[in-house]
């Protein structure tokens, strides 16, 4: 499915799951991404790590309007703490077997967003593990000195960035000197298709999902 188009369900599911209860939608919605996990063969690992990181939040949820609410209400209780994993798993669904470039491509593709935003997000992207090896470079030239900067320390976050405009700046000159110009049309390398197959599954699970909401409680 178009990257675009599974990022729009999601977001839409997310956004009417959020604003109208339905316990057995959400149980839907858990069991159609879980199957379409495995289907697309996830790694053990992940599935479970998908699982096991949102009960945290899950069951302080369900604790908080269960056993410490004044007025205990088990449906609400259940209905809320399952939206946790309702909102983990079709955000784990709309990235699986898509890269960020390819979600960047289709953002400015298929939904027509601004190339500089599209560039301004791989930039982004690509940047995270520079910066990650700058801080450790920092980090050890300090220990080196005598100087311990702990993770929280404002020191090394002002170092950080420092790094990063300084990237911003070299990433900026790097474009312009490939022929980047703001505002102007750009050839496409690599197309993302928008097929009628995309269109029709996006709109028969939207309709599913709205049918569920309104039939279920």
């Amino acid at each position: 499915m178009n990257p675009s188009l599974k990022f729009l369900l999601a977001f839409i599911i997310s956004l009417e799951i959020s604003l109208k209860a339905s316990l057995v939608t959400n149980l839907l919605v858990i069991t159609f991404a879980l199957v379409y996990l495995i289907i697309t063969r996830i790694k053990i690992k992940e599935l479970i790590l998908l699982i096991i990181l949102p009960f945290i939040a899950a069951f302080t949820i369900f604790a908080t309007l269960f056993w410490f609410s004044p007025t205990p209400n088990a449906y609400y209780a259940w209905n809320l703490s399952t939206r946790i994993y309702v909102y983990t798993l079709t955000i784990a669904c709309v990235t699986r077997n898509n890269t960020a470039t390819d979600f960047a491509r289709s953002l400015e593709q298929n939904l027509h967003l601004p190339s500089k935003f599209a560039y301004g997000v791989l930039a982004a992207i690509n940047i995270i593990p520079q910066m990650k090896m700058a801080v450790k470079q920092i980090r050890t030239s300090a220990m080196m000195r005598g100087i311990y900067l702990s993770f929280w320390s404002p020191v090394l976050y002002f170092k950080a960035i420092l790094v990063a405009l300084n990237s911003a700046d070299n990433l900026a000159q790097g474009m312009e000197s490939h022929g980047y110009v703001e505002g102007q049309r750009r050839s496409t390398i690599i197309a993302i298709p928008l097929t009628a197959r995309d269109w029709v599954i996006f709109f028969t699970l939207l309709i599913l999902v709205n049918i569920s909401l309104f039939l279920f409680k």
